[in-house]
């Protein structure tokens, strides 16, 4: 069993910065790739960043420049440096994992449950 734990969110006022955390535990044999999302209240989940195991990354138009996804194969981790953070950042993080649990296995999607970031005015 394949498990996401994501850490870093919280309160930060406008213009500030914070660092989404993501790590993944349990049988992981190969992760390719890895995926932020976020939903903000009313909204549909959207995807923020990803980087994939090449290391080439994708970005929203809306926070291109301003956030940086980055990975750490070794501690099957993803990062999220989230900085000049807006109003309209505030929403739910969720990573996603695209990966296999063995080298014969289906790559399989799982989740986190999700981390809390707020920006005030």
């Amino acid at each position: 069993q394949v498990q996401l734990v994501e850490s870093g969110g919280g309160l930060v006022q406008a213009g500030g910065s914070l660092r989404l955390s993501c790590a993944a535990s349990g049988r992981i044999f190969s992760i390719n790739t890895m995926d932020w999302y976020r939903q903000a209240p009313g909204n549909q989940r959207e995807l923020v960043a990803r980087i994939v195991s090449g290391g080439s990354t994708i970005y929203a138009d809306s926070v291109k420049g301003r956030f940086t996804i980055s990975r750490d194969n070794a501690k099957n981790t993803a990062y999220l440096q989230m900085n000049s953070l807006k109003d309209e950042d505030t929403g739910v993080y969720y990573c996603a994992f695209n990966g296999r649990i063995s080298v014969t296995s289906r790559p399989n999607w799982y989740w986190g449950q999700g981390t809390q970031v707020t920006v005030s005015p």
